[in-house]
Formats: C-alpha cells, sequence, structure tokens
C-alpha cells in the first residue's frame, strides 16, 4: 500500500445561483494551483442578501489533496 500524506486547505466558493455552484466554483477555482485534490467536505453554509433581495450563497469547502512524494530541491 502507497504511503499517502494529504494535506486540507479551506476555501469559500461564492454563487448567485446555488449553493451546488458555489461548491463548484470553489473546487474550479483551487483546480487552478492545486494538484491531487481527492476529496472535498462542505464544512459551513452561509449567505448574503443583496440590496434587491437576491441571495448570495457563501460555502466554506475543505478540500484534501496528496501532497507529492517528490522532494523540493
Amino acid at each position: 500500500m502507497p504511503d499517502n500524506t494529504y494535506k486540507i486547505i479551506e476555501v469559500v466558493g461564492v454563487s448567485e445561483e446555488s449553493i451546488q455552484q458555489a461548491v463548484r466554483n470553489a473546487l474550479t477555482k483551487a483546480r487552478q494551483t492545486i494538484r491531487n485534490m481527492s476529496w472535498f467536505e462542505v464544512s459551513n453554509i452561509r449567505g448574503a442578501v443583496k440590496d434587491d433581495g437576491n441571495p448570495v450563497f457563501q460555502v466554506e469547502v475543505r478540500i484534501g489533496f496528496r501532497l507529492e512524494n517528490n522532494p523540493v530541491v
């Protein structure tokens, strides 16, 4: 069995459409700079109400990714 080690980061995704879209936005943005993403967990859901009464969804997403085995030189 491989010797894997994981790191967890937290990001906040935002969407005016839905909670699900806020999660997707968080994962899409994180994937631009993080490799080896393995899992995610929504740890908090909140939102704001715009002046026009429409909601803005915010989700705190914990993302786990596998650390690479190659040493940094």
